[in-house]
């Protein structure tokens, strides 16, 4: 797919309605926010199964831990994302955590493993065609997060209300035989200051690349996956799995991919709950 005017070359895949397996030499997943009723896990349990790679990273806000603190929410699907990823991991897959400002509380474990996951705060990831990236959440050029933290905390509370007229938006759709689409990431699209500040938050990302003297970044934080060349390094976003249910992938040729994996997801029965069944419709 073509990217907007001025912003390089982004690819975009969706999902048939019967994908097969594939293996990619690393995937990109940020922004999952386990622990909230806006995250996706049933889509994400059906994408953790049929993508592998020989290395995930998770970059950043996997685990919302602003929300569990307010409101503790922790169902079963949740505990089925850990427990997919951790599975991945035992299977030979590198797992590496950078974590971000919603899962501050890991930036204590640097350096440390946890069910063979890697805590680290940044990494630098060599591609297959040589290129390197600059892996980093990206919160820390993010300056509502970093200088008026009440106003992010503020904004979650705004954000998490968005959500859920969006969940309730889509239970409405999924009866209809659509696929998922998020009104909030529409509605941020239209705001002009919501776009500036995307655009803001992009130059810095790859200001701090060009520091590290590398060919791109890979980050994720602002909920908005996307792949441009536009301030003289590749961008890379991962997007999120609350909103866009996307993420990054690397093929074996260095080439990176947004997936981006909307698919209509049901459960087989009352007694299976928490298991994912193969969707019905394609990605829109």
């Amino acid at each position: 797919m073509a990217s907007p005017s001025g912003r390089g070359k982004v690819e975009v895949s969706g999902v048939s309605d019967s994908p097969e397996t594939r293996r990619f030499r690393a995937l990109f997943i940020s922004d999952v926010h386990l622990g909230t009723k806006g995250c996706q896990a049933e889509l994400l349990l059906d994408f953790l199964k049929y993508n592998d790679a020989d290395t995930v990273y998770l970059v950043g806000d996997i685990v919302d831990g602003w929300r569990l603190k307010a409101n503790w929410y922790w169902p079963q699907k949740h505990n089925d994302v850990v427990q997919k990823l951790l599975r991945k991991g035992r299977k030979g897959a590198r797992m590496v955590y950078l974590p971000g400002n919603h899962d501050e509380f890991l930036r204590d474990y640097y350096g440390t493993h946890f069910g063979g996951i890697e805590v680290v705060e940044t990494a630098i990831h060599e591609a297959a065609d040589g290129k390197r990236y600059l892996v980093i959440h990206g919160d820390v050029f993010d300056l509502v997060v970093r200088h008026a933290r009440w106003l992010a905390f503020l904004g979650d509370w705004a954000y998490t209300a968005a959500l859920g007229i969006n969940t309730y938006l889509n239970k409405v759709r999924r009866r209809l035989g659509l696929t998922y689409w998020s009104l909030s990431q529409w509605a941020k699209l239209k705001v002009k200051n919501a776009v500036n500040y995307i655009g803001k938050f992009e130059e810095a990302v790859a200001e701090e690349a060009k520091r590290h003297q590398v060919d791109g970044v890979i980050c994720g934080h602002i909920h908005h996956a996307v792949i441009h060349d536009q301030f003289g390094v590749r961008y890379v976003n991962c997007g999120d799995w609350v909103e866009s249910c996307t993420a990054v992938a690397e093929h074996e040729d260095g080439r990176l991919e947004i997936i981006s994996w909307t698919r209509k997801v049901e459960k087989k029965s009352p007694a299976q709950e928490g298991e994912v069944v193969e969707g019905a419709r394609a990605a829109a």
